[in-house]
């Protein structure tokens, strides 16, 4: 056990204090790491979707010119909608939040699930693109290698995100920074070359397209461009990270946030429009074996005479290492975004309730698990193949999108009376509705036979399920709350007579409570009528856990301090009422089986004649499923205190489901 402990250390890094008010300075984020962090899926779109754009033009290259000047500006109109979302829920949550409080519970079940699907993609996705770029530089008879290569990247990830994000994003900001800088430098001076051309560009562009006009009139114009401006859509690809993330953020969160976000949105507008303009300038036609952004690069090394020309191939290997890194950084955002979704989904009872648990480093373990498990079944489904990943990934991210503007319009619109600005606010999020969903509508058109009908089936499985995980959940908080109205009558007063104090040398009976008031008052009673005289110590001891929601600052702290604090003084009086000698302990942590057990040991060192009693939920209809949707807190504690030579007993209490 001792060299387990130490093996993990090793791997994911010593313990952090939730409790420790310094914990969160070390976890939470800056807008630089931020943008590093949840910026990386949106700019390494740039490699892709800018290409995909360009090539759905055909033989109308004119047309790049308007593309990429639409393309930067909807990067900053779908930005502009998204700091809407950080300004009205600063506690993140992002695309869930906004389509659940503003359009309706079921809305945001389907934003959820479809953001999950995407995060999960996303990872498949950027490690077989990353791994592809860089199988690119070596011979093709090493081809066999990318799957196994794959997996590596993929558990290499899992390891730095279970450590924790700061450190994951420390670790790859070289790998950002590096494509950045780069590919800045790479643009700049490829459209600087052609700096004389740019003043009679638009002329020229303006009367192609009249030209075109009249031989093939406007409609097939329009159709023409908005299809390639449809399938270019992965370029706005991660542009949500930030608001679904808000919470990850240094104080001002809601200020960091729109720093961040403004950071994404000039890199990657810059990036991915600049990117379609080298095209256009240097005349970009497509080569067998490499991507545009490849063809454009090394023309650009050539006309720079950087050395030989096996120097230049070595500086575009160089940069082109930088693309395939990036994208191997925007699986990151994958590990960093699902999970918290899925957090937030426990929060509300859709998705298992560990999945809103902290680890001793203080990340979303199981959804970092999860993410992992999936991606890499993905990857052995598909076996890497990113043609088949893109089609599964181009929906679900507009389908976010556009439920999330949707909500935000339709709350401009029931505010109108009470805010001055809202129809600045609505006319921005109504014009970027209408350019998501168009997006969504024509993907999902062109996309649905080539495979994205397997990503609509894929979401609305994970609904289904999440829909059955919220019923259950449902129906045993109901039958929860009839057990706890059956006390919460009783007004407890003050004993006439001070209460007996605590004889450690007499029979104690702990018990392990909560929050809930009915499992506890279940096991008091039950001890007291099959024990009657008995034990004459009544300690209750309780843990509160610090999950995702409760450690979302000090007022979340504060809250779940009071819940069981305040359950605890009810059973305490509740025997003092009855002249029996009472206590309570507490602890919180990220582990409440640790801290019980760490607690329960002390007491019964103290005293020495003691038994634990614990209620346990027991279902007419038990399962695998509805053990897994409970937590096993009681078996584990019983099993431990046994190994110690200790006692204690488990109460089952039924419910009718």
């Amino acid at each position: 056990m001792l060299e387990f402990e130490k093996v993990r250390r090793l791997l994911i890094g010593s313990r952090r204090d939730p409790l420790n008010p310094d914990t969160r300075s070390h976890i939470v984020l800056i807008a630089f790491f931020a943008w590093i962090g949840l910026g990386a899926d949106g700019l390494s779109s740039s490699c892709y979707g800018p290409e995909e754009a360009f090539l759905a033009l055909g033989v109308h290259h004119h047309l790049g010119l308007y593309l990429a000047a639409v393309t930067a500006v909807t990067v900053f109109i779908i930005s502009l909608a998204y700091n809407q979302v950080i300004e009205l829920f600063p506690s993140g949550g992002g695309g869930y939040k906004v389509a659940t409080q503003l359009i309706g519970p079921y809305a945001g079940l389907v934003s959820g699930s479809a953001l999950i699907v995407d995060y999960m993609l996303t990872i498949s996705i950027s490690i077989a693109s990353g791994v592809d770029a860089l199988f690119s530089l070596f011979p093709a008879h090493m081809g066999h290698l990318k799957l196994p290569s794959e997996i590596f990247v993929l558990f290499m990830l899992i390891l730095l995100n279970l450590r924790g994000m700061k450190e994951s994003i420390k670790i790859l900001m070289p790998i950002f920074l590096g494509f950045f800088l780069t590919h800045a430098f790479l643009i700049s001076y490829g459209i600087w070359i052609h700096a004389e051309r740019l003043p009679t560009l638009i002329p020229e562009t303006i009367s192609e397209t009249m030209d075109m006009s009249r031989d093939l009139g406007w409609v097939f114009i329009a159709s023409l461009f908005l299809r390639a401006y449809s399938l270019g859509g992965g370029t706005y690809t991660g542009i949500e990270a930030v608001s679904n993330n808000v919470n990850m953020l240094v104080e001002p969160r809601v200020k960091t946030g729109k720093w961040t976000m403004l950071y994404m949105a000039a890199s990657l507008s810059f990036t991915a429009g600049g990117i379609i303009l080298l095209y256009l300038l240097w005349h970009i036609q497509p080569v067998e074996g490499q991507t545009l952004n490849a063809v454009a690069f090394q023309q650009i090394f050539s006309h720079l005479h950087m050395g030989s020309p096996l120097m230049q191939h070595v500086e575009l290997a160089a940069v082109m290492a930088f693309e395939a890194g990036l994208l191997l950084v925007a699986a990151n955002t994958g590990f960093l975004g699902g999970p918290m979704v899925m957090a937030n989904m426990a929060a509300d009872s859709w998705v298992p309730r560990q999945f809103g648990q902290l680890s001793s480093r203080l990340v979303t373990q199981n959804g970092i698990f999860l993410m992992g498990v999936s991606a890499f079944f993905v990857l052995l489904w598909t076996r890497g193949q990113v043609s088949l990943l893109v089609v599964l990934y181009s929906i679900n991210v507009f389908l976010t999108f556009s439920m999330s503007i949707f909500g935000l319009c339709l709350h401009w619109w029931r505010n109108r009376r009470s805010e001055k600005q809202w129809l600045v606010h609505f006319l921005l999020s109504f014009v970027g509705l209408c350019v998501t969903a168009g997006i969504l509508v024509v993907t999902t058109a062109e996309k649905f036979t080539e495979g994205g009908w397997m990503t609509i089936l894929i979401t609305l499985i994970v609904i289904a399920i999440f829909l059955l995980i919220h019923r259950h959940y449902e129906e045993t908080r109901m039958q929860l709350r009839k057990v706890d109205e059956l006390y919460s009558g009783q007004k407890l007063v003050e004993p006439e007579t001070p209460p007996p104090k605590l004889d450690p040398s007499l029979p104690t009976a702990v018990f392990l409570s909560g929050k809930n008031r009915g499992l506890g008052m279940h096991a008091l009673l039950w001890v007291v009528r099959m024990f009657p005289g008995h034990f004459r110590n009544f300690i209750f001891v309780a843990v509160g856990e610090v999950d995702l929601q409760s450690y979302d600052g000090e007022g979340a702290l504060r809250t779940l301090k009071y819940k069981i604090e305040n359950s605890q003084r009810y059973f305490v009086n509740f025997c003092n009422q009855h002249g029996l000698a009472a206590a309570s302990f507490e602890a919180y942590g990220t582990d409440p089986l640790e801290e019980l057990f760490r607690i329960t040991e002390k007491i019964m060192q103290e005293y020495p004649q003691s038994i634990c009693f614990a209620s346990k939920l027991i279902f007419v209809h038990d399962n695998i499923f509805t053990r897994w949707l409970h937590n096993q807190t009681a078996e584990s504690m019983q099993r431990r205190l046994h190994l110690q030579g200790q006692q204690m007993v488990i109460l089952p209490m039924k419910l009718d489901m």
